[in-house]
């Protein structure tokens, strides 16, 4: 099996598209088209982690945090990010990085913390915008059906939890060819008025070529009248964070007890009890202050991430319980959901697990 085959069952797992745009996902080190001796799975690509590939003879080291995040000008082996990658150079060890493009997932790292606490009726917090686009295009009659279902089979028609979905409406098409022309309907210079169905589908943007691809392909037409429209609707499925309910409510500090437990946190870093029991919870993985206001627009009781700054936990305003939980631990079970998901994809093949904790904050 060759790396590009993996890549293709990581990018179902957690599509690039759906990363953000400050992020670095997919292959950062290595040949594609080489392969695959074993997989390890870890949470940051350290040099200890590519030592720990070496020692287990994996040469494709799937990780969370992309070990190269901005751009080096040098790669001289001064700082843990350079020694990495020389390393994994040397060992013609390929490295990957998930990143946001799982956290953005429905599935992903929010859904992994949500199960972790045991949370129920979950959602995404902040739905992503400016991911939906409109295709418009016009069969005649007897290719109507075939289009449509071209268009289903690429992606197009997914809204929420339905597929298949579209709209048609019937009017008359009329057109003429030039002396290039080469007409399914009519001779050239001949108008010609034809009933036609006009169809409407919505897709995701990343799926543009592909669904492109199938229109040209299952239209009869010579030329194909389209037109594309980006929409501003939210995508409820995609989105970072996620907020849901515990099963029973629960006082504020049980509730946090409860947190520090099922997330093994060395400690939790929170703002003033507000004399409310918990019972709505907003969840994102990883620095999270940017969702604070979400979290409250969305009648959270609860709000838990990381890396919050001073300043930060007065933006509660009693409105809510903020916690810190740490940037590690709002994420710790992530390596092992891309492990079992490599595992039920890709049978017969060494997939491990790291058994580094590279969590660099220690509690005393």
């Amino acid at each position: 099996m060759k790396i590009k085959e993996i890549i293709y069952v990581l990018e179902e797992m957690a599509p690039t598209a759906y990363a953000e745009d400050f992020d670095n996902v997919g292959l950062l080190v290595g040949d594609q088209e080489t392969e695959a001796s074993g997989i390890l799975v870890c949470h940051d690509a350290l040099e200890t982690i590519i030592d720990e590939a070496i020692a287990k003879k994996c040469n494709l080291v799937v990780c969370f945090h992309p070990i190269l995040f901005s751009g080096l000008k040098k790669i001289t082996g001064k700082n843990y990010v350079e020694r990495a990658v020389i390393k994994a150079i040397k060992n013609d060890i390929a490295i990957y990085a998930v990143h946001t493009a799982l956290d953005n997932h429905q599935e992903g790292v929010n859904k992994i913390f949500s199960d972790a606490l045991g949370l129920i009726n979950t959602k995404i917090l902040i739905p992503k915008e400016q991911f939906i686009r409109k295709l418009v295009t016009y069969a005649p009659l007897d290719n109507a059906e075939i289009v449509r279902n071209a268009l289903f089979a690429a992606g197009a028609g997914n809204i929420g939890n339905y597929d298949n979905c579209s709209f048609s409406s019937t009017g008359t098409g009329t057109f003429r060819g030039n002396q290039n022309s080469n007409p399914v309907l009519g001779e050239r210079y001949e108008l010609v008025q034809t009933t036609e169905v006009k169809i409407e589908v919505t897709y995701e943007k990343h799926l543009e070529r592909k669904i492109l691809t199938a229109l040209f392909n299952s239209h009869i037409y010579e030329e194909v009248a389209h037109e594309i429209y980006n929409l501003n609707n939210k995508h409820q499925n995609i989105g970072l964070g996620m907020i849901g309910e515990l099963p029973n409510p629960l006082p504020e500090k049980e509730f946090l007890e409860y947190v520090k437990d099922k997330m093994q946190c060395g400690g939790i870093r929170h703002s003033s009890f507000t004399g409310n029991k918990i019972k709505k919870v907003a969840v994102l993985g990883g620095a999270g202050s940017f969702a604070i206001s979400n979290a409250i627009q969305a009648g959270a009781d609860a709000y838990l991430t990381a890396d919050l700054k001073y300043h930060q936990f007065y933006e509660a305003e009693n409105k809510l319980l903020l916690a810190d939980i740490g940037h590690f631990e709002s994420e710790r079970y992530t390596k092992n959901y891309i492990v079992e998901y490599l595992r039920k994809k890709i049978l017969n093949f060494a997939v491990i697990l790291s058994e580094e904790n590279s969590n660099p904050v220690k509690y005393l």
